[in-house]
């Protein structure tokens, strides 16, 4: 769920858009198969992280974006400084107390 909201974090997408962008960014580690988003974007929204809105394409055709909320910049925010904290966690442990690769 944080991969979605943190590609929201600059401007509103439509689903498709997300997927690639998230695929993108990770260098294809992150990878939605049909029918996974979509139910997790519902969540998000039915939670007042994001808000969707109808648009027409220049064929008619109609996409939901996705955009972030306030409340769904406050939640990203919190969980990446959480996520971060784990990490650093992690990685002192990992390295060792004196910080080098053991």
């Amino acid at each position: 769920m944080l991969l979605v909201l943190s590609t929201l974090r600059e401007r509103a997408k439509h689903g498709y858009q997300i997927a690639l962008d998230i695929e993108s960014e990770s260098n294809g580690l992150f990878r939605f198969r049909h029918g996974t988003l979509y139910p997790i974007l519902h969540r998000l929204e039915s939670e007042g992280l994001i808000e969707g809105d109808w648009t027409r394409e220049g064929d008619g055709r109609r996409k939901k974006e996705y955009r972030l909320t306030a409340k769904g910049r406050r939640h990203l925010s919190g969980e990446t400084d959480r996520v971060e904290a784990i990490v650093m966690r992690f990685l002192h442990v990992i390295r060792g107390a004196g910080g080098a690769p053991a």
